[in-house]
């Protein structure tokens, strides 16, 4: 499983702590049930937002490849110059 990026991390619990307060604070709960119950719904709401968060997209060997295919399908096809055959080129002696 690859690791959490700073934004994901940043996102998620950012999250947390907000919908936390928030819930807390609309429901006006004062009890050890209704703080725990909220707090695992605040928990699992962040966890939610972290795992959307779009990673990164990796600049690695296969991302290049596909890169170039793109920008080659894209691009005019480049056409060489014809190589003059000997008989054309100038002798100097």
């Amino acid at each position: 499983m690859p690791r959490p990026t700073a934004a994901q991390l940043a996102y998620g619990s950012v999250t947390v702590i907000v919908s936390t307060i928030a819930m807390l604070l609309l429901s006006q709960t004062s009890t050890g049930l209704g703080v725990a119950v909220i707090s695992a719904a605040a928990l699992a709401l962040g966890l939610l937002v972290a795992l959307t968060v779009p990673a990164p997209r990796r600049r690695g060997r296969h991302a290049a490849g596909t890169d170039a295919r793109q920008a080659a399908e894209t691009a005019p096809a480049r056409v060489s110059d014809p190589r003059p055959s000997e008989s054309e080129h100038p002798v100097h002696r």
